[in-house]
């Protein structure tokens, strides 16, 4: 099984940005798709952004043209500017590999007005 281990959250003021990482160990192979979510205060997990292994993208609306995700090999990042107070949440990687998805603990996120 895949096992995915996140870092780069913390605080920062609105307008700011952060860099998140995850680090993939448990596949000898390419990992076909990886991905951020998050989940905020009383919220259902979101889908961010997502990358496959052929570098296709793709966005929430609400985050387009504010954060990018990149990927390489099975380590995947998520560089986010322009921070706005609803960005805060709990960022969650993802992978699904062989049929199965995994999840990492997740990384708190939390931008100041």
């Amino acid at each position: 099984q895949v096992q995915l281990v996140e870092s780069g959250g913390g605080l920062v003021q609105t307008g700011g940005s952060l860099r998140l990482s995850c680090a993939a160990s448990g596949s000898a192979f390419s990992i076909p798709a990886m991905a951020w979510h998050r989940q905020a205060p009383g919220k259902q997990r979101e889908l961010v952004a997502s990358i496959t292994t052929e570098r296709i993208t793709d966005y929430a609306d609400s985050v387009k043209g504010r954060f990018t995700i990149s990927r390489d090999k099975n380590t995947v990042y998520l560089q986010m500017d322009s921070l706005k107070p609803e960005d805060t949440a709990v960022y969650y990687c993802y992978a699904f590999s062989r049929g199965r998805g995994s999840w990492g603990r997740g990384t708190q996120v939390t931008v100041s007005s």
